[in-house]
């Protein structure tokens, strides 16, 4: 009887997919790749709001889509469903990063979170301070949150492109700073961006997050019971005046983060089934034949997947459709802005856009920077040993792209002003790009190449 030699089928596109990545490295990549086509998204929707399309354009996203049954329906523009509905999962990932973060990676230490902590509340603290100098009272103070946020997407996707310019590290300071900017942009949400509460509602949160903790502490590990639970708490935060894309970041901080074996206990539980499998081979070398076979590949399956925190598979899983789907979606629907060239000046020197191109722009960098020299140099923390404080400023400059979060709030903080609210968008567009090209720019004087 001829040996049958072993072999491995690779399909054409699948060797691309075999460099194996650090968490860190995928999610930078995957946050860089969603800018890349952030920014494109952001560019086909400034040309569809101001061509012949952008009736249409305005149309469909006005269109109305209902889901549920008679007496228990949800009915919602496209517009809102996207900034409603699967911002949902956006702010999800964002939750579930944010919890990884803060248990087992960058924020997990306190002395090497210090750095990026102290540098995310200057970053948000003093572009808020601006805004409020141009817009001290009326309903254009509700804008204040605006200039807090850093899209981590943007700025990741523009130190990307730096290269071998810049240390690693920087890129690992941006991605905690960022991370922390974003809990303090959902906190800024859930407790100032919040109308009228319906307390039925909030009881029933409660209800639904006492359940999701208990299957927590129960050992469920399955995703099923928790997204189930998920959209009632989803509905509920809907009805409740708390923006629903909370929800999202409840969620995440329910989901199990320990797996359910450890490093030793997986070996041990990999050699007996290898062993089993092994003598289920020997008695019949055809997997599609031997229900044997094929029931202890898929017992070796299961326990692969139980060695992994719940927590990260469903983040990794997220990162694709996040990166792909969900931020280039909300771009389409919200960077639409009508330019009218002619009142260029007007719109710069409008209260609104100037205090969020202040805050974005120079309130970062003194945030940011300032902060951060004044922490170094009291001695509360230390920079990274192959950072300076060029790098510094290059990354605070940065963080005045506040595109994907900065445009949410604005459309919480100016929802019943079209005016204003096309004022906030004019300012976070002009402050992105200002922000991006002059980080670019700063940190490739200013860094040296660093050679492999």
């Amino acid at each position: 009887m001829k040996k049958q030699t072993s072999k491995v089928f690779i399909a054409p596109w699948e060797k691309a997919f075999d460099r194996l990545l650090s968490p860190l490295e995928e999610f930078i990549h995957r946050q860089t790749t969603s800018g890349i086509m952030l920014m494109l998204c952001a560019v086909i929707a400034l040309y569809l709001a101001n061509s012949q399309w952008s009736g249409m354009y305005n149309q469909i996203l006005a269109m109305k889509f209902t889901i549920g049954v008679e007496g228990f329906q949800l009915s919602k523009s496209l517009h809102h469903w996207i900034n409603d509905g699967i911002m949902a999962l956006f702010f999800f990932l964002v939750g579930l990063e944010l919890k990884r973060e803060i248990l087992v990676g960058e924020l997990a230490d306190p002395k090497q979170a210090m750095l990026p902590i102290i540098a995310a509340v200057g970053g948000m603290l003093v572009p808020a301070l601006i805004y409020i100098g141009f817009n001290p009272t009326g309903h254009t103070f509700n804008g204040w949150g605006v200039p807090m946020a850093t899209d981590i997407a943007f700025a990741l996707g523009t130190l990307a492109l730096l290269g071998s310019r810049i240390p690693k590290s920087l890129l690992t300071f941006l991605v905690a700073l960022a991370i922390v900017d974003d809990l303090g942009a959902v906190m800024v949400i859930a407790l100032f961006y919040t109308d009228s509460l319906n307390l039925i509602a909030l009881a029933t949160v409660a209800g639904m997050l006492f359940l999701l903790v208990s299957l927590n502490l129960g050992g469920v590990r399955r995703p099923l019971p928790y997204i189930l639970i998920g959209i009632v708490l989803w509905v509920a935060m809907l009805k409740s005046g708390v923006h629903a894309t909370l929800a999202g970041i409840l969620l995440a901080f329910t989901i199990p983060m320990r797996p359910k074996y450890d490093p030793k206990s997986f070996l041990s539980h990999i050699n007996e089934m290898v062993e089993h499998i092994k003598r289920a081979y020997q008695r019949e070398e055809n997997i599609i034949k031997n229900d044997e076979l094929r029931s202890r590949v898929r017992a070796l399956g299961e326990g692969v997947h139980l060695v992994q925190a719940p927590a990260q598979i469903l983040e990794r899983a997220l990162h694709l459709p996040s990166a792909y789907i969900i931020i280039p979606v909300f771009s389409l629907a919200n960077a639409g802005i009508p330019i009218n060239w002619s009142a260029f000046g007007d719109i710069v020197t409008h209260p609104v856009s100037l205090g969020i191109t202040g805050g974005l722009v120079v309130g970062k960098l003194i945030g940011i920077a300032g902060f951060s020299w004044v922490a170094v140099k009291l001695g509360v923390t230390t920079l990274p040993a192959d950072l300076n404080f060029k790098h510094i400023i290059g990354v605070a400059l940065m963080g005045g792209i506040g595109f994907t979060m900065s445009i949410f709030i604005a459309e919480l903080g100016f929802a019943n002003h079209a005016q204003d609210l096309l004022m906030a968008k004019s300012g976070i567009l002009l402050a992105s790009l200002l922000a991006g090209i002059s980080g670019f720019l700063w940190l490739y004087f200013t860094s040296k190449k660093v050679q492999a």
